[in-house]
């Protein structure tokens, strides 16, 4: 599923996109969202695209640049 566009979405849908793409599995083993979170909230970690300020992708690559 492709994030929303901030120009074409609302706070609240930004929101809703980040903690379902971010939803534990309670499969550590497979899932490894944990792993990339390092103990992070998502919440945190995408504040920027939630107000929109950043784009979802933008912060993803960011992420895995770390």
């Amino acid at each position: 599923m492709l994030a929303p566009k901030i120009d074409f979405s609302d706070r609240e849908e930004r929101l809703a996109f980040v903690r379902e793409q971010w939803k534990c599995l309670h499969n550590c083993e497979i899932c490894g969202k944990c792993h990339i979170l390092k103990g992070r909230n998502e919440d945190v970690i995408y504040a920027d695209y939630i107000e929109g300020k950043r784009s979802y992708e933008e912060i993803t690559l960011s992420i895995r640049q770390r």
